[in-house]
């Protein structure tokens, strides 16, 4: 079966390029987070395997979307009807594999969807080729486990584009998304008055005891009370997978990575977590690599040739960031350490650099600890990812 439209390969300008940082356990719940967040997504999403097509696209459909897959396994009688209702957009999300989504041209793709990278760096090109066409803008999305980010690489430069590092949508901005929806879908809707008529009546005499804010509200809870049940106390996604690819050292062996007590709730971001470290004067072209900020607390990576003077630096400069005390800790030693942590706080805390000699005059500074309860930082295991499923059908 073959869908034709459209230009091929044209439109690869429109095409922004996204990554998501998941792991095993958080790839599927990302992936349907990335679908609730865009209501009105029309998308691929590329798998490898045939087993792998068809549970996604199973646990979508459970989910509440209409979705489908398309693989080697399936008839050809069968390919061309899911086709065919993907065309119509009968279907929202096709689920597919390489081989059995070949010839596939549609050019109103609104995204294409990596749940795993190709095997064959050049595919990821043809995955993303099929959205941005026909002058439409297009996002195509690598859900990808922090192992696999030096993959991106290689396909930067045969794009000639950078990937855009991309928080996991919240619950709380999945709701509030999906209410504006409903909002703007009530606002749009064009009202038959010639069918309607009829029942007006008997409508206003049902809800006449209603104020016109019980209406509103009621009208609206009957579609998004089960995105408020969803997400009700759903875990942060980052944080299940920053913690789960944060233990241990830099996967960058020439980078220390260093935990920070600053966080979006303190309006951190990569910018000013740039700007504080150079104004500790560690160094001249200092390399900074990978951040990640969280809610409360973030990542930073230092090339490991200034893991000393990073630590000194802000022990002695005693920084504090929108008067908040700064701390800052290398997430893990080297390995014949003992497994301890080394730590500085601004407040007072203490340094311990690895073979740092002192400088004449230099005093030492007393052994405080760190200030921050590590109990505060120990990582909880979280029993489900995601809280019970929900029915639901998508327009």
């Amino acid at each position: 079966a073959e869908i034709s439209s459209g230009q091929k390969n044209q439109g690869s300008d429109n095409v922004s390029h996204e990554y998501y940082l998941v792991t095993e356990k958080t790839r599927y719940p990302a992936l349907k987070r990335v679908a609730d967040i865009n209501p009105n997504i029309y998308a691929i999403v590329f798998c490898r395997t045939r087993r792998e097509t068809q549970e996604i696209a199973d646990s979508l459909m459970k989910d509440g979307y209409n979705a489908d897959a398309l693989h080697g396994d399936l008839s050809q009688i069968q390919r061309d009807s899911v086709m065919e209702k993907f065309r119509k957009k009968n279907i929202q999300m096709l689920v597919a594999t390489d081989v059995a989504a070949r010839g596939l041209d549609v050019d109103n793709l609104t995204h294409v969807i990596n749940h795993k990278l190709p095997d064959q760096i050049e595919n990821y090109n043809h995955r993303s080729g099929r959205t941005g066409r026909a002058g439409n803008k297009g996002v195509s999305i690598a859900l990808i486990s922090k192992k696999e980010r030096s993959r991106l690489t290689p396909i930067e430069r045969i794009l000639k584009k950078k990937f855009v590092h991309t928080s996991v949508p919240t619950g709380k901005e999945i709701c509030e998304k999906q209410l504006f929806h409903l909002i703007d879908k009530v606002e749009n809707t064009e009202v038959n008055d010639s069918e309607i008529k009829t029942y007006l009546s008997s409508i206003y005499e049902k809800l006449e005891g209603l104020s016109r804010e019980e209406l509103i509200q009621k009208f609206v809870s009957i579609e998004f009370n089960s995105f408020l049940s969803y997400y009700e106390n759903a875990p942060d996604l980052n944080n299940l997978t920053t913690r789960e690819n944060s233990r241990g050292r830099s996967t960058n062996e020439n980078m220390t990575r260093f935990f920070i007590n600053l966080g979006r709730k303190d309006r951190l971001n990569p910018a000013k977590l740039i700007g504080l470290i150079n104004e500790q004067n560690i160094g001249d072209k200092v390399e900074i690599g990978s951040i990640d900020i969280l809610d409360t607390f973030s990542f930073f990576e230092i090339d490991k040739n200034y893991e000393g003077e990073t630590l000194a630096s802000f022990e002695i400069n005693k920084p504090d960031f929108n008067g908040r005390n700064v701390n800052i800790e290398i997430t893990k030693t080297d390995r014949g350490s003992g497994g301890r942590r080394r730590r500085v706080s601004s407040s007072g805390g203490g340094f311990k650099g690895r073979n740092r000699k002192k400088s004449p005059g230099e005093k030492s500074f007393p052994n405080k600890g760190f200030g921050r309860k590590r109990e505060d930082r120990k990582n909880k295991r979280t029993s489900s990812v995601e809280g019970g499923s929900r029915k639901r059908r998508r327009g």
